[in-house]
Order: structure tokens, then C-alpha cells, then sequence
């Protein structure tokens, strides 16, 4: 499958940051997000960023059998029906930030009727046994998450966040990039959501013999993520490649969404354009990721909860920039001496 993303417009980016350097203020003073800005200007699909939403993959991973997770794969389900009551992190969150939370099973063990169903299957097999889905299992869910962008943007949706929930997708995640970063998991891997020494120790072999066994192609992204991915990586994967191909950006979360959007520019690398980084996970593979993309993460919070929550704490400081840019004085319109590069 060849994706294409929409013309980036290089033009608009650069006076973007002409604009800033404009501004009665020093020079970047306004940092990483002057960049930002600057970059979402140049997005064809751009319009206010006033409706906004978290698409949020829902999915299980048959790997949890290995005991790589502290917690059980019921526990997937039992969030994403708290999305739907407005009960999760994220939703109290989105709240705040004026977005819109749509949890949607793409791979979950249990069907919950309030949340969006566009499953896959019910749930992956356990890649430490055998491959986590088929190939054209995989190519379906990277569908449903360009699917799903372009359909929200068509209700009017131009800013969107790629979360998921999924018990055991940090092992996942772990896997996919030690494949295609070419890193072995024990620098990449991390306790997720509290693992002990022990636990982490049995992650890292699980990951490790497991690759061993599958032999993922890492120049062939859907085979990596058919053999020791998750269905809401792939999903996430899709929206990214929807953004780009519609032109409007997308956040990306913490390190799950990070290797989501890794997969994405492996597989359609201008959709890098339309990738907006926006907080340093605590995972250890976050920062080889966000490097490898060549992006930079302006909250630095030790977050690591996931469901798109890091992505929605960007959303205020987003409004915060465009105020400053669209609304502050220029060197211009004030007596104050412009800055000059030095």
C-alpha cells in the first residue's frame, strides 16, 4: 500500500517564523513552540484547532499471558467504558482542554457496547508463541485510523490526538522499536505501568526471544507490527498517516503513540510534516523515538499514563503560543528596539 500525504507548504512555515522573530519579545524566547506554530501554519488542512478530539485505540495483546503486565487484560475494557461516562484521566482532562474523547475498540477481548466498534479481532495472539496478527489484519487497523481521521475532519475536526489503552502495550511498543531502531529492548524498555525489577527483567526476555523466533523484517514496518506489534499501535499508525494525507495535524502522546508515529514515517515519511510532539515519556525508548523523528517534546513532566492525557496537556499551552502569535505587538508597533540575531 503507497500513502501520500497532502503537499506540505513550506512557504507558509517560513513566514511563520518570520512573524515570530517580528514579535516585540527576544528572539525564540517563546522556544519550542515557536517552532510548533510555526510548523502547524504550514499545514494545508489547518484551520482555528477549535474542535478538537483524542482518538483513543482501544486494544488487548495476547503477550500479557507472559506476565509482562501488572495488571489484567480486563482492565482495558473496564477504562474504556469509563471514557464513555467521562470517568478516565483523559476525559477530566479533554475537559479542561475543550476536546472531545472518542475511545474506540479496534482490537479489545470485550466488547463494550458504548464505545465505537471498529475491532479487528478480539484482541492479538501472544507473539511470544506465535505472530500477533496477520498482515492483512494489520493493514485493516492501520485503515480504520485513516478512516477515522478523515471522518471526524469531515465533521469539522482539525486538531486531533492519538491515545490509546491497552494492558501490555509498553511491551509492544518496546518490541516494534528495538526492531526498527535496530536497539536491543534492554535499552528500550521500560516498567510500564509499575512492574518490579523482576517483572522488567522478564519483559526484556520475553521481547528479546521473541524477536529471536519471529525475525521481523525491519526494513517492513506491517511486518514488524503484524509479528510483535498491537492493533492500537497499527491503529495509531493510521491516524497519522490520515493527518497527513488531509493535511491537519496530529499530537502525538506519550511512547506508544511515539512508536505509532515511527511506524507512520517508515511507511509514509512526509507524514512527519504533520506529527506535533508533546511530552517526554518516562519510557526509556521515548527519547530515542522523538530523536529519530527529529522532533522535540515541550513538557517535560515524567508523565506516563497514556490514553492521549500528554497530548492533551499541549492543547492549553497550544492556545497560549497562537495567542502570543496572532495577538502580540511587533518590534513595529511599539518603541521597542527589534533584536537582531547575534
Amino acid at each position: 500500500m503507497v500513502y501520500r500525504a497532502k503537499q506540505y507548504d513550506r512557504e507558509k512555515y517560513e513566514k511563520a517564523l518570520q512573524r515570530w522573530d517580528s514579535l516585540a519579545k527576544p528572539l525564540h524566547g517563546m522556544g519550542v513552540f515557536e517552532d510548533i506554530v510555526s510548523r502547524i501554519e504550514g499545514m494545508p488542512g489547518k484551520r482555528d484547532l477549535q474542535k478538537r478530539c483524542v482518538l483513543v485505540f482501544c486494544a488487548d495483546n495476547g503477550v500479557v499471558e507472559e506476565g509482562v503486565a501488572q495488571t489484567g487484560s480486563h482492565v482495558t475494557a473496564l477504562v474504556a467504558e469509563n471514557m464513555t461516562k467521562g470517568d478516565a484521566t483523559v476525559c477530566k482532562m479533554a475537559k479542561s482542554a475543550h476536546a472531545d474523547v472518542i475511545p474506540v475498540d479496534i482490537g479489545m477481548l470485550k466488547c463494550v457496547p458504548s464505545v465505537r466498534d471498529c475491532h479487528i479481532m478480539r484482541g492479538t495472539k501472544n507473539f511470544y508463541r506465535e505472530a500477533a496478527m496477520t498482515r492483512g489484519q494489520c493493514e485493516q487497523a492501520i485503515d480504520v485510523g485513516r478512516e477515522l481521521v478523515r471522518e471526524y475532519a469531515e465533521c469539522g475536526y482539525d486538531l486531533f490526538a492519538a491515545g490509546e489503552m491497552g494492558i501490555g502495550n509498553t511491551t509492544t511498543a518496546s518490541a516494534v522499536a528495538s526492531v526498527i531502531l535496530g536497539l536491543e529492548p534492554e535499552i528500550l524498555t521500560g516498567k510500564g505501568a509499575g512492574l518490579s525489577d523482576r517483572g522488567l527483567m522478564n519483559k526484556i526476555r520475553v521481547i528479546r526471544e521473541s524477536i529471536a523466533r519471529l525475525r521481523p523484517d525491519p526494513s517492513d514496518v506491517t511486518d514488524v507490527l503484524s509479528k510483535v506489534g498491537g492493533l492500537d499501535i497499527a491503529g495509531m499508525c493510521g491516524a497519522f498517516i490520515g493527518g497527513a494525507e488531509i493535511g491537519v495535524p496530529v499530537l502525538i502522546d506519550g511512547v506508544i503513540s511515539s512508536v505509532a508515529a515511527l511506524c507512520a514515517v517508515r511507511l509514509c515519511p512526509e507524514s512527519r510534516h504533520y506529527m506535533v510532539a508533546s511530552h517526554m515519556s518516562g519510557e526509556p525508548a521515548a527519547q530515542y523515538i522523538l530523536s529519530e523523528l527529529g522532533l522535540s517534546a515541550p513538557i517535560q513532566a515524567k508523565m506516563a499514563l497514556g490514553e492521549g492525557t500528554g497530548a492533551v496537556a499541549l492543547m492549553p499551552l497550544l492556545d497560549m503560543a497562537y495567542a502570543v502569535f496572532h495577538e502580540m505587538l511587533s518590534f513595529s508597533q511599539t518603541e521597542i528596539e527589534e533584536y537582531k540575531p547575534l
